[in-house]
């Protein structure tokens, strides 16, 4: 039972990695696509044209800020959530680095391949998901926010976060235009679309945090 269970929470960390892979791949899509970027992307690449750090190591100092904000409000963090924090920009930046088409400039061609990189987003998330072991670090910082704030809608509270990093974003230099727009509104609804088309509900899903998951393995070793 012991050998077992560390199998299956070892091939669970390979479904997560995976996921992310997909994830970042959609998340590379959009970048490239050279429309303007989502808030926390937009971030990302101001706080990369004034620091030694490139795109995805300063997409992963975000999520470790992130992620001990997470734990300052007490919220669940899982190994998803740890390996989701040091592993994705940097699958990004990968991504951003062995792409070998050159700079887009097409609007229109920008809008299409910002479209498609959600579907990987989403196809990733689903991967990801699938292996229960808690949510990203900035969809933690959102609940926790959330929780602290009652009476506002969660919505309310997810656009007044994105806010606030869209506008240090831009105040840093990162890159805003018509895809930070579609970013910040389309995403959700490609995500809807393409969940409602493979029969997926995230919110049926059973997270097991970081402590949870060393229990289990303990107590059947």
């Amino acid at each position: 039972m012991g050998k077992s269970s560390r199998k299956k929470i070892i091939s669970e960390w390979f479904r997560i990695a995976s996921g992310l892979a997909v994830f970042a791949f959609g998340v590379h899509l959009t970048i490239y696509a050279n429309i303007g970027l989502a808030p926390w992307d937009c971030l990302g690449m101001g706080i990369a044209n004034h620091t030694f750090l490139n795109y995805g190591l300063a997409m992963t100092a975000i999520a470790l800020l992130t992620l001990f904000i997470d734990l300052l409000l007490r919220e669940r963090i899982g190994y998803g959530t740890i390996i989701d924090a040091l592993l994705t920009g940097n699958l990004v930046q990968l991504y951003n680095n062995i792409n070998p088409f050159p700079e887009n400039h097409n609007m229109w061609l920008g809008i299409v391949i910002m479209l498609i990189g959600f579907v990987f987003m989403a196809l990733g998330m689903c991967v990801y998901m699938k292996a229960a072991q808690c949510c990203g670090p900035r969809d933690s910082l959102l609940v926790g926010l959330g929780k602290r704030m009652p009476r506002v809608p969660i919505g309310v509270v997810e656009i007044i976060l994105w806010a606030v990093v869209l506008l240090a974003g831009w105040l840093l230099g990162g890159p805003v235009g018509i895809g930070t727009l579609i970013s910040t509104f389309g995403a959700g609804a490609v995500m809807q679309l393409v969940y409602s088309v493979i029969h997926f509900e995230p919110r049926e899903i059973k997270h097991r945090d970081a402590a949870e998951i060393i229990r289990i393995i303990l107590n059947k070793i």
